[in-house]
């Protein structure tokens, strides 16, 4: 018997973290993936893992953690050279 998968779904989330290390956390967005690290962004490094995994994305190009109170744009993280202030 040739036994085959069946074809995947769609997926149902536009945004997820998909891995939380020490260094910092991988976020899928789409087919894209972003790596954000902990020093330069430690709001992630002081939530919890269900804080830190609770993202949102609005209006297609917002990234908003809700328990977290942060807010990235999309675009800071496609392009970094376009933001160069760095949070100290």
């Amino acid at each position: 018997m040739n036994m085959k998968s069946a074809k995947l779904g769609r997926p149902t989330s536009k945004v997820e973290v998909t891995q939380v290390s020490s260094r910092g956390l991988w976020l899928l967005v789409g087919a894209r993936e972003y790596f954000l690290d902990f020093n330069e962004y430690p709001w992630f490094s002081k939530g919890t893992i269900a804080e830190v995994t609770k993202v949102q994305l609005l209006h297609g190009h917002h990234l908003r953690w809700p328990a977290l109170d942060v807010d990235i744009e999309l675009e800071s993280l496609a392009y970094p050279d376009r933001y160069p202030l760095v949070y100290k």
